[in-house]
């Protein structure tokens, strides 16, 4: 593409318009007017989802027609609006290539930005964007038996099974919200029948096999509506972080659960952390989930991949 053709920037917003309890909806037309008026020679393509799928095939879409960037020129960007689902999306279609991805938190959690450095505050995210300077970040590869048959699903904050897994599983399926403080009812739902889950892993070729209430493998920190599962995760380090929690009892995992939104149950002697590049999580009746979303039954097999995606940061 010369120059002479250049006529601005085309900004794909894909919207999950139900986001936050109807948030995103209601705050997408400020957004579209910050995006124009910041960025008054963009061309702004808005689309409201329909269905995750519908989700899935516009932000593939606005990836696979963006333009190749013209030196000097601001590149055509994806940029995603809603809770953490939008975000898994978003870096799946964008994940390998140069198509640098906005990302636009309204939803319960908006965990991924949280632990990525974008900001969790809607219109400073937004802001962020216009400004259009970006980071190169890692991602995690999932594959194995996958939700819908996919070879790989790229995730940016944690493959959560056991423990972790169910309340995540569970939240999603409830019927009426609490906001943020859905994941922890359904937290001390699940404490009442959890018992610890029979875990096989091959950490960097380490062969464990072992009991567990949980075993959370990170990029980014947090999941759950602001549980840092991974403290230490750090999305440029070329690493994936592993918080492994020991068998305890129901009372110790119940004095744990409000120190997972600080970091602070780290301290506690059944944690254990570590970094590995790889890590095949295998077990006993287990199922992935991966930043809220199903991923699939074990085994998984996760690897960190770095410099996987450019997001526009703060």
């Amino acid at each position: 593409m010369s120059l002479r053709s250049y006529d601005g920037p085309t900004l794909t917003l894909v919207v999950n318009p139900t986001a936050g309890r109807g948030r995103a909806r209601r705050w997408l037309p400020r957004v579209a007017t910050a995006l124009l008026t910041g960025l008054p020679g963009a061309n702004l393509r808005v689309f409201q989802t329909t269905s995750f799928a519908d989700a899935r095939l516009r932000t593939i879409a606005a990836v696979e027609g963006a333009r190749p960037q013209v030196e000097g020129r601001r590149p055509d960007a994806l940029l995603v609006m809603g809770g953490d689902g939008m975000m898994h999306l978003g870096l799946n279609a964008a994940a390998g290539t140069d198509v640098p991805l906005g990302l636009i938190p309204s939803g319960r959690g908006n965990d991924f930005c949280r632990g990525a450095g974008v900001p969790r505050e809607t219109m400073a995210a937004v802001q962020a964007i216009v400004e259009g300077v970006t980071q190169r970040i890692d991602l995690m590869e999932a594959t194995g038996d996958l939700v819908g048959g996919a070879e790989r699903r790229w995730v940016g904050s944690i493959v959560s099974t056991g423990y972790d897994s169910r309340v995540n599983h569970r939240t999603n399926q409830l019927s009426w919200s609490l906001g943020g403080l859905s994941y922890a009812w359904t937290a001390l739902a699940e404490l009442a029948v959890f018992e610890p889950v029979r875990y096989r892993l091959v950490i960097d070729g380490v062969h464990r096999e072992q009991s567990a209430m949980l075993v959370a493998v990170g990029n980014a920190g947090y999941f759950g509506g602001g549980m840092w599962a991974c403290p230490r995760a750090d999305v440029t380090d070329g690493l994936l972080d592993v918080t492994i929690v020991n068998p305890v009892s129901r009372m110790t995992l119940l004095r744990l659960l409000p120190a997972m939104f600080t970091g602070g149950f780290v301290k506690d002697p059944a944690v254990e952390l570590m970094r590995a590049s790889e890590v095949i999580v295998d077990g006993d009746g287990l199922w992935g989930m991966a930043d809220g979303e199903d991923l699939g039954r074990v085994p998984l097999h996760l690897r960190a991949v770095p410099e996987q995606v450019s997001l526009y940061t703060s």
